[in-house]
């Protein structure tokens, strides 16, 4: 396990098993009939991957996507189990690194599409409504601001792209066209069922989730199974209440830290990145902790 000088789990490697394919974060190792994911502590911004990480970012991502396949427990998921005693012979003396930031989960045919939902006109969606009066080439209605909630969440799935480059929004038909009619109807139903499921969750508990991205994979009969990570930090906006404005990017319980910090460096979104300050280190990890806090309402 190689750690940061802040004690940020930055790259897993463990003896008797193949290297993992890497992510932006997660490693993901073959089990055989499972996987195991391990989310480490590396962030990345602007699809570029950090040379230092945010301690316990990895803790909370998994905290966070196991609390909300057991509040969403009527959707199958790719769950097996997050409990290191259960883990095989192979991983126990691994225990303490792996113990709340791993989960070994099903082997499942992923659909290639990040199905997106999009409550509040943000981010890509706002540039390019400025600029078409769409949204990944869906029409809406004029008059909208900058951070506004939409009459109606939006489905907007992505194409995904190779590690470091940015995804590819498609449109609703070219989804049809790429995965069937049947198959995105599917997944469209689902995506915004679970954010709105999501959305009154966050009301409840004073965070606004403006958008969120979710990665589904196919069970042997072709239903779909919820995977990947679920409604953390790194795949959606978490926006707290009390600070919500229109009109400019609210305050989110994010990297944002970092997006601000490497903007006023003028790093050009490529790699190398400069390292990140441990400053804005502590900030982004108590952004996660929070977001953490705020929606399970348990800390690590």
């Amino acid at each position: 396990m190689k750690y940061d000088r802040n004690h940020a789990l930055l790259s897993t490697s463990i003896p008797g098993l193949p290297e993992p394919s890497r992510g932006k974060v997660r490693d993901v190792y073959d089990l055989g009939d499972t996987l195991l994911f391990v989310a480490t502590d590396r962030l990345s911004a602007f699809d570029v991957v950090m040379p230092n990480g945010v301690p316990d970012k990895g803790r909370v991502l998994t905290q966070l996507s196991l609390f909300w396949f057991r509040h969403f427990s009527s959707v199958p998921n790719h769950l097996v189990t997050a409990d290191v005693s259960q883990y095989p012979d192979a991983l126990k003396p691994y225990a303490a690194d792996l113990d709340g930031r791993s989960m070994i989960v099903r082997k499942l045919r992923m659909v290639p599409v990040e199905c997106i939902a999009r409550g509040y006109l943000v981010g890509s969606g706002w540039a390019e409504y400025r600029k078409s009066g769409t949204v990944c080439g869906e029409s809406i209605r004029p008059g909208y601001s900058q951070a506004e909630k939409l009459d109606r969440p939006l489905f907007t799935p992505s194409a995904k792209a190779e590690l470091g480059k940015h995804d590819e929004n498609i449109s609703v038909a070219e989804l049809e066209r790429r995965v069937g009619k049947e198959l995105a109807d599917g997944l469209g139903a689902l995506t915004l069922s679970l954010y709105e499921g999501a959305a009154a969750h966050g009301r409840e508990h004073g965070v606004i989730i403006a958008d969120t991205k979710f990665e589904f994979g196919q069970a042997p009969d072709g239903s779909l199974v919820l995977a990947d990570e679920v409604l953390t930090p790194d795949s959606s906006r978490f926006w707290p209440a009390a600070e919500y404005r229109t009109g400019s990017n609210p305050p989110s319980l994010d990297k944002q830290f970092v997006r601000d910090w490497l903007d006023e460096m003028h790093f050009d979104h490529r790699p190398p990145a400069p390292e990140i300050p441990d400053e804005i280190v502590e900030k982004t990890r108590e952004r996660y902790l929070e977001a953490l806090r705020v929606l399970t309402g348990s800390g690590l």
